[in-house]
């Protein structure tokens, strides 16, 4: 996959995610869990997260992989999450997103 460019995907997390998620260590959970270490992690372990079974059960490692799929339509890929975005359905956005998370998330 093709890098994306980290101040694009900051811009579309601060339109698109900052209302539910954050992503600076020891950040506060708000609708969406904090993000911070989230590559490496499998689906619905943030700790002190009420996740729904659905995330718990699916049981992928989050990677630039497996969130350019879920990015594309969350609800498609873990049918069930309580997750409301909509997803981000241009390839070029879910790049520059997945940048920024990696950066901004470790």
């Amino acid at each position: 996959m093709a890098e994306g460019n980290i101040g694009k995907g900051q811009k579309i997390f601060k339109q698109r995610c900052e209302q539910c998620h954050t992503v600076e260590a020891g950040g506060k959970h708000k609708t969406g869990p904090n993000l911070h270490g989230l590559f490496g992690r499998k689906t619905g372990q943030a700790a002190n997260f009420s996740y729904t079974q659905a995330n718990v059960s699916k049981g992928i490692t989050w990677g630039p992989d497996t969130l350019f799929i879920y990015l594309e339509n969350p609800k498609k890929y873990i049918p069930g999450t309580k997750m409301v975005f909509a997803g981000l359905k241009k390839k070029s956005e879910r790049k520059d997103l997945i940048a920024y998370l990696q950066d901004s998330t470790k």
